[in-house]
Protein backbone atom coordinates (compact mmCIF):
# COMPACT_ATOMS: atom_id res chain seq x y z
CA UNK A 1 0.00 0.00 0.00
CA UNK A 2 1.16 3.60 -1.00
CA UNK A 3 0.28 5.75 1.92
CA UNK A 4 1.05 9.70 2.22
CA UNK A 5 1.45 10.77 5.97
CA UNK A 6 1.72 13.83 7.60
CA UNK A 7 3.59 14.19 11.14
CA UNK A 8 6.51 12.26 9.76
CA UNK A 9 8.76 13.97 11.86
CA UNK A 10 6.93 13.93 14.95
CA UNK A 11 7.00 11.70 18.15
CA UNK A 12 4.48 9.05 17.04
CA UNK A 13 5.22 9.92 13.09
CA UNK A 14 8.64 8.18 13.18
CA UNK A 15 7.90 5.51 14.54
CA UNK A 16 4.49 4.88 12.71
CA UNK A 17 7.18 5.48 9.44
CA UNK A 18 9.40 2.85 11.01
CA UNK A 19 6.46 0.22 11.35
CA UNK A 20 4.98 0.90 7.42
CA UNK A 21 8.08 0.60 6.41
CA UNK A 22 8.80 -2.59 8.00
CA UNK A 23 5.87 -4.38 6.74
CA UNK A 24 6.00 -3.85 3.04
CA UNK A 25 4.48 -0.48 2.74
CA UNK A 26 5.78 2.14 0.94
CA UNK A 27 5.69 5.76 2.58
CA UNK A 28 5.31 9.20 1.04
CA UNK A 29 5.59 12.04 4.10
CA UNK A 30 4.98 15.75 4.26
CA UNK A 31 8.41 17.55 4.67
CA UNK A 32 8.34 21.08 6.21
CA UNK A 33 12.50 21.56 5.79
CA UNK A 34 15.86 19.86 3.94
CA UNK A 35 17.07 17.74 6.81
CA UNK A 36 13.52 16.13 7.41
CA UNK A 37 13.23 15.05 3.72
CA UNK A 38 17.10 13.65 4.29
CA UNK A 39 16.18 11.77 7.01
CA UNK A 40 12.65 10.32 5.57
CA UNK A 41 15.37 9.44 2.28
CA UNK A 42 17.91 7.66 4.96
CA UNK A 43 14.67 5.82 5.95
CA UNK A 44 13.45 4.93 2.41
CA UNK A 45 10.55 6.89 2.40
CA UNK A 46 10.00 10.00 0.14
CA UNK A 47 9.70 13.59 0.94
CA UNK A 48 6.56 15.43 -0.32
CA UNK A 49 7.87 19.58 0.55
CA UNK A 50 5.33 21.21 2.32
CA UNK A 51 3.53 22.30 5.92
CA UNK A 52 0.04 21.99 7.33
CA UNK A 53 -0.54 25.03 5.68
CA UNK A 54 0.39 23.92 2.45
CA UNK A 55 -3.35 22.64 0.74
CA UNK A 56 -1.98 22.21 -2.33
CA UNK A 57 0.69 19.38 -0.75
CA UNK A 58 -1.72 17.98 1.03
CA UNK A 59 -4.15 17.27 -1.86
CA UNK A 60 -1.00 15.67 -4.07
CA UNK A 61 0.09 13.72 -1.10
CA UNK A 62 -3.52 12.05 -0.37
CA UNK A 63 -4.48 12.14 -4.17
CA UNK A 64 -1.38 10.11 -5.36
CA UNK A 65 -1.27 7.49 -2.54
CA UNK A 66 -3.57 4.63 -1.67
CA UNK A 67 -4.36 5.84 2.08
CA UNK A 68 -3.24 8.58 4.20
CA UNK A 69 -2.50 8.99 7.80
CA UNK A 70 -3.06 12.19 8.97
CA UNK A 71 -0.56 12.77 12.34
CA UNK A 72 0.70 16.71 11.83
CA UNK A 73 -0.87 19.01 14.29
CA UNK A 74 0.74 22.66 15.18
CA UNK A 75 0.20 22.07 19.25
CA UNK A 76 0.33 25.63 19.75
CA UNK A 77 -0.66 25.75 23.05
CA UNK A 78 0.04 29.58 23.37
CA UNK A 79 -2.18 30.03 20.45
CA UNK A 80 -4.94 26.84 20.33
CA UNK A 81 -7.41 29.03 17.77
CA UNK A 82 -4.64 28.79 15.25
CA UNK A 83 -3.93 25.11 16.15
CA UNK A 84 -7.77 24.13 15.70
CA UNK A 85 -7.88 26.54 12.80
CA UNK A 86 -5.05 24.25 10.76
CA UNK A 87 -6.59 20.90 12.09
CA UNK A 88 -9.79 21.21 10.51
CA UNK A 89 -8.38 22.74 7.36
CA UNK A 90 -5.95 20.08 7.13
CA UNK A 91 -8.69 17.25 7.54
CA UNK A 92 -11.39 19.20 5.45
CA UNK A 93 -8.86 19.23 2.39
CA UNK A 94 -7.43 15.55 2.94
CA UNK A 95 -11.26 14.19 2.70
CA UNK A 96 -12.18 16.21 -0.25
CA UNK A 97 -9.08 14.75 -2.00
CA UNK A 98 -10.07 11.07 -1.10
CA UNK A 99 -14.33 11.57 -1.99
CA UNK A 100 -15.46 8.67 -3.76
CA UNK A 101 -12.09 6.92 -3.47
CA UNK A 102 -12.98 3.69 -0.75
CA UNK A 103 -9.01 4.70 0.60
CA UNK A 104 -8.23 5.01 4.33
CA UNK A 105 -7.91 7.65 5.50
CA UNK A 106 -6.88 7.64 9.54
CA UNK A 107 -6.27 10.56 11.78
CA UNK A 108 -5.01 11.46 15.18
CA UNK A 109 -8.09 12.54 17.73
CA UNK A 110 -8.01 12.63 21.57
CA UNK A 111 -9.65 11.75 24.89
CA UNK A 112 -10.34 15.29 26.39
CA UNK A 113 -13.12 16.03 24.04
CA UNK A 114 -15.06 12.48 25.44
CA UNK A 115 -16.62 14.29 28.61
CA UNK A 116 -18.05 11.11 30.03
CA UNK A 117 -17.00 11.27 33.74
CA UNK A 118 -15.95 8.29 33.21
CA UNK A 119 -13.61 5.95 31.41
CA UNK A 120 -14.56 6.47 27.79
CA UNK A 121 -15.55 3.59 25.09
CA UNK A 122 -14.48 3.67 21.61
CA UNK A 123 -18.47 3.51 21.57
CA UNK A 124 -18.48 6.95 22.90
CA UNK A 125 -18.90 10.03 20.25
CA UNK A 126 -17.06 13.30 20.36
CA UNK A 127 -18.54 16.60 21.58
CA UNK A 128 -15.93 19.14 19.53
CA UNK A 129 -18.70 20.49 17.01
CA UNK A 130 -17.50 23.16 14.71
CA UNK A 131 -14.02 24.83 13.84
CA UNK A 132 -14.05 26.60 17.43
CA UNK A 133 -13.91 23.70 19.65
CA UNK A 134 -11.01 21.36 20.22
CA UNK A 135 -8.97 20.11 17.12
CA UNK A 136 -11.49 22.14 15.37
CA UNK A 137 -14.48 19.46 15.78
CA UNK A 138 -11.83 17.66 12.95
CA UNK A 139 -13.33 14.30 14.12
CA UNK A 140 -16.73 14.84 13.11
CA UNK A 141 -16.36 16.75 10.87
CA UNK A 142 -14.38 13.46 9.13
CA UNK A 143 -16.80 11.36 9.72
CA UNK A 144 -19.51 12.95 7.54
CA UNK A 145 -17.33 11.90 4.78
CA UNK A 146 -17.95 8.34 5.28
CA UNK A 147 -21.56 8.39 3.26
CA UNK A 148 -19.34 9.79 0.87
CA UNK A 149 -16.69 6.88 -0.32
CA UNK A 150 -14.10 7.78 2.84
CA UNK A 151 -13.00 4.99 4.73
CA UNK A 152 -12.66 6.94 7.67
CA UNK A 153 -10.63 6.21 10.47
CA UNK A 154 -10.22 7.65 14.16
CA UNK A 155 -6.91 7.07 16.37
CA UNK A 156 -7.75 8.40 19.75
CA UNK A 157 -4.39 8.46 21.46
CA UNK A 158 -3.71 8.01 24.99
CA UNK A 159 -2.62 11.82 26.68
CA UNK A 160 0.58 10.23 27.03
CA UNK A 161 2.12 8.17 24.51
CA UNK A 162 5.34 7.19 25.81
CA UNK A 163 8.87 5.89 25.45
CA UNK A 164 12.66 7.20 25.33
CA UNK A 165 12.54 10.34 23.35
CA UNK A 166 8.81 11.58 24.19
CA UNK A 167 8.92 15.23 23.96
CA UNK A 168 5.26 15.16 25.02
CA UNK A 169 3.18 15.99 28.02
CA UNK A 170 5.47 13.81 30.22
CA UNK A 171 8.53 15.71 29.06
CA UNK A 172 6.94 18.82 30.20
CA UNK A 173 6.12 17.26 33.56
CA UNK A 174 9.78 16.97 34.14
CA UNK A 175 10.66 20.25 32.87
CA UNK A 176 7.95 21.72 35.66
CA UNK A 177 9.88 19.35 38.21
CA UNK A 178 13.76 20.36 37.32
CA UNK A 179 12.29 23.98 37.23
CA UNK A 180 10.88 23.99 40.16
CA UNK A 181 12.84 21.66 42.47
CA UNK A 182 9.51 19.53 43.11
CA UNK A 183 7.37 16.87 41.21
CA UNK A 184 4.19 17.91 41.46
CA UNK A 185 0.74 17.00 41.40
CA UNK A 186 -2.82 18.27 41.33
CA UNK A 187 -4.70 18.53 44.71
CA UNK A 188 -4.97 15.15 46.09
CA UNK A 189 -3.55 13.78 43.04
CA UNK A 190 -6.56 11.07 42.45
CA UNK A 191 -6.87 11.92 38.30
CA UNK A 192 -5.65 9.95 36.12
CA UNK A 193 -4.55 9.46 32.37
CA UNK A 194 -4.71 6.73 30.03
CA UNK A 195 -1.43 5.75 28.65
CA UNK A 196 0.23 3.93 25.87
CA UNK A 197 4.29 2.84 24.36
CA UNK A 198 5.02 4.37 21.33
CA UNK A 199 5.70 0.77 19.86
CA UNK A 200 2.38 -0.03 20.54
CA UNK A 201 1.16 2.64 18.97
CA UNK A 202 2.69 2.72 15.80
CA UNK A 203 1.82 -0.47 15.43
CA UNK A 204 -2.02 -0.28 15.88
CA UNK A 205 -1.99 2.66 13.37
CA UNK A 206 -0.68 -0.07 11.18
CA UNK A 207 -2.95 -2.56 11.73
CA UNK A 208 -5.99 -0.17 11.54
CA UNK A 209 -4.49 0.95 8.75
CA UNK A 210 -5.10 -1.85 6.97
CA UNK A 211 -8.20 -3.23 8.16
CA UNK A 212 -10.38 -1.11 9.87
CA UNK A 213 -13.94 -0.38 7.89
CA UNK A 214 -14.96 3.38 7.46
CA UNK A 215 -16.25 4.85 10.40
CA UNK A 216 -14.38 3.05 13.19
CA UNK A 217 -13.33 5.01 16.20
CA UNK A 218 -9.98 3.21 18.01
CA UNK A 219 -8.15 3.83 21.12
CA UNK A 220 -4.76 3.88 21.51
CA UNK A 221 -4.60 2.92 25.01
CA UNK A 222 -2.66 0.34 27.12
CA UNK A 223 -3.26 1.55 30.44
CA UNK A 224 -6.42 3.05 31.67
CA UNK A 225 -5.58 4.87 34.51
CA UNK A 226 -2.26 6.12 36.01
CA UNK A 227 -3.33 7.69 39.00
CA UNK A 228 -1.32 11.67 38.87
CA UNK A 229 0.46 11.55 41.94
CA UNK A 230 2.05 7.99 40.73
CA UNK A 231 3.05 9.90 37.50
CA UNK A 232 4.68 12.61 39.78
CA UNK A 233 6.14 10.21 42.28
CA UNK A 234 7.86 8.44 39.41
CA UNK A 235 9.20 11.55 38.25
CA UNK A 236 10.82 12.70 41.53
CA UNK A 237 12.37 9.42 42.53
CA UNK A 238 14.29 9.84 38.63
CA UNK A 239 15.00 12.69 39.63
CA UNK A 240 15.76 12.43 43.21
CA UNK A 241 13.43 15.18 43.64
CA UNK A 242 10.86 15.80 46.50
CA UNK A 243 6.67 14.74 45.53
CA UNK A 244 4.03 17.35 46.92
CA UNK A 245 0.70 18.45 46.05
CA UNK A 246 0.42 21.72 44.35
CA UNK A 247 -2.67 23.62 45.00
CA UNK A 248 -5.23 23.59 41.67
CA UNK A 249 -5.11 27.89 42.27
CA UNK A 250 -1.31 27.16 41.50
CA UNK A 251 -1.30 24.39 38.97
CA UNK A 252 -0.90 26.66 36.06
CA UNK A 253 1.82 28.90 37.40
CA UNK A 254 3.42 25.01 38.22
CA UNK A 255 3.04 23.45 35.33
CA UNK A 256 2.49 25.99 32.57
CA UNK A 257 -0.54 25.71 29.90
CA UNK A 258 -0.48 21.57 31.33
CA UNK A 259 -1.75 22.87 34.78
CA UNK A 260 -4.93 22.95 32.86
CA UNK A 261 -4.53 19.48 31.75
CA UNK A 262 -3.10 17.26 34.63
CA UNK A 263 -5.71 18.24 37.32
CA UNK A 264 -8.34 16.22 34.87
CA UNK A 265 -9.64 13.04 34.08
CA UNK A 266 -8.35 11.98 30.43
CA UNK A 267 -9.05 8.06 30.30
CA UNK A 268 -10.41 5.34 28.31
CA UNK A 269 -10.54 1.66 27.59
CA UNK A 270 -9.76 -0.17 24.70
CA UNK A 271 -11.33 -3.53 24.69
CA UNK A 272 -13.03 -3.21 21.56
CA UNK A 273 -9.78 -2.04 19.91
CA UNK A 274 -7.58 -4.72 21.04
CA UNK A 275 -10.71 -7.46 20.32
CA UNK A 276 -11.13 -5.85 16.68
CA UNK A 277 -7.41 -5.67 16.18
CA UNK A 278 -6.09 -8.64 17.73
CA UNK A 279 -3.92 -5.41 19.78
CA UNK A 280 -2.20 -6.59 22.55
CA UNK A 281 -0.03 -3.85 24.08
CA UNK A 282 3.85 -5.27 24.95
CA UNK A 283 5.76 -2.22 25.27
CA UNK A 284 6.72 -1.04 29.36
CA UNK A 285 4.13 1.16 31.72
CA UNK A 286 4.26 4.82 31.95
CA UNK A 287 6.08 4.47 35.34
CA UNK A 288 8.58 1.69 34.21
CA UNK A 289 9.47 3.72 31.60
CA UNK A 290 10.03 6.73 33.46
CA UNK A 291 11.70 4.45 36.30
CA UNK A 292 14.10 2.93 33.64
CA UNK A 293 15.44 6.77 32.69
CA UNK A 294 13.44 7.71 29.54
CA UNK A 295 12.97 11.42 31.19
CA UNK A 296 15.86 11.43 32.95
Amino acid sequence: MHVFLTGAGGWIGRHTVDELLAHGHRVTALARTEAAAAALSAKGATALPGDLDDLEALRRGATSSDAVIHLANKHDWANPAESNRAERTAVQTIADSLTETDHPFLFASGLASLATGRASTENDLSLSHGPDSPRGGAENLAFEFVPRGVRVIAARFAPTVHGTGDHGFISYLVAAARRTGVSGYVGDGDTAWSAVHVHDAARLVRLALEGAPAGTRLHAVAETAVLSRDIAGAIGRSLNLPVKSIDPADAVEHFGFLGHLFGRDMTATSDITRTRFDWTPTGPTLLDDIAAGAYA
